[in-house]
């Protein structure tokens, strides 16, 4: 097959490729720049990571094609991101990339270029059971990215390849060595998907103007001054500026509306867990899990173990309740649904379920 394969200067993808053409595939690099606000100040990187995607193109003997989808990463990705910040939730920027420009723009991109297939270097796995595609958790539990692919649907799945999710990233280096690819040892990348690493609050604060309020207690004791509640997320400890003695200070609340940070002290407060959650922009990779109510695994942030529930319609939005109470449940987040190693799909987490019973017999021993 024509497969275009996403370089974006990391070793992931390098192996991807390197492995498609070892498979006899026709294989082409396609480096995708979209972020230029301000690349000037080497925050992105940009220049730095197509200069690694050209030479590890160069070393397997395969083209590379750029393409600029700053506008489309503009209105598609980082205009949402703002508003949800804005509103005092906590998006998640990686999900909505992945969906609108890697598996949307650019897989429509490589389609016109004349590819069969699309690949990245995510870990994931894909396969075909019963004429749907289904998206499977890596082989790497450590490394898996399916939670970030959730929003994927039959026709980019279709088209899409994980030359890597099989693989551990100890032995992606080790073949990338192998092969004398020069991105062999690279750190991987962080931060905000296509912006990179930075200090969040003084980048955000670039597009939302500060508007300071009041910390307080949810008891209603004062505890000084925030500089905006969209700068903060739920469970958020350091930051906060919260003298005194004892354990630290999280946040546990918002009031967006009276500019309001509510916090509370210990990293086990029961304020800071959730016995459920509901959920909105419900996506299913293949179809709705039925009948109702439904025992699955699910995780509200990545890297986070599967979490048993049961998942219940709630109007037009999911309701889903822990066996376990969960820490640090945040709105605008994903809650990502699995059923073995099968991703069935997911949603924007609306609102937290706090424990309400801990929470009262808590505030009764103080």
């Amino acid at each position: 097959m024509n497969i275009v394969v996403g370089i974006s200067g990391g070793v992931d993808s390098a192996v991807a490729a390197l492995r498609l053409k070892r498979q006899g595939h026709e294989v082409t690099g396609l480096f995708m720049k979209n972020w230029e606000e301000d690349d000037t100040a080497g925050h992105c990187g940009a220049e730095e990571d197509l200069k690694m995607a050209q030479a590890v193109c160069d070393h397997l003997g395969i083209p590379l094609h750029t393409v600029n989808f700053s506008t489309e990463y503009w209105d598609r990705v980082f205009g949402y991101f703002l508003s949800e910040y804005r509103a005092g939730r906590t998006p998640n920027p990686d999900v909505l990339c992945n969906k609108e420009i890697k598996f949307r723009t650019f897989l429509d991109h490589a389609l016109a270029l004349g590819g069969d297939r699309i690949a990245t270097g995510h870990y994931a796995r894909v396969d075909k059971t019963a004429g749907r595609y289904r998206l499977l958790k890596a082989r790497d539990s450590a490394k898996d990215q399916s939670y970030f692919l959730y929003l994927l649907g039959q026709v980019a799945l279709a088209h899409t390849l994980f030359p890597v999710g099989d693989l551990g990233k100890t032995e992606v280096r080790r073949l990338a060595q192998e092969a004398g690819l020069p991105n062999y040892n690279r750190e991987d990348s962080t931060g905000i998907c296509f912006i990179g690493e930075r200090d969040f609050k003084s980048f955000l604060a670039r597009y939302l103007p500060a508007q300071p309020g009041e910390m307080r207690t949810l008891a209603g004791v004062s505890k000084g001054q925030h500089d905006g509640v969209m700068y903060y997320t739920i469970g958020q400890r350091h930051g906060l500026g919260i003298g005194g003695e004892g354990e630290a200070w999280y946040v546990v609340g918002k009031d967006v509306a009276n500019k309001v940070l509510y916090v509370e002290q210990g990293e086990h407060h029961p304020a800071l867990y959730s016995v459920a959650l509901t959920a909105g922009q419900l996506h299913w990779i293949s179809h709705a899990p039925s009948p109702w109510p439904r025992k699955l695994q699910a995780k509200t942030r990545y890297r986070q173990a599967d979490q048993d529930c049961t998942a219940m319609p709630h109007g037009q939005e999911l309701r889903v309740t822990f066996e376990a109470a969960q820490r640090a449940v945040t709105p605008g987040q994903s809650v990502v649904f699995y059923d073995g190693d099968e991703c069935l799909g997911g949603g924007i987490i609306d609102a937290a379920v706090p424990d309400t019973q801990t929470l009262a017999a808590s505030s009764a021993l103080r």
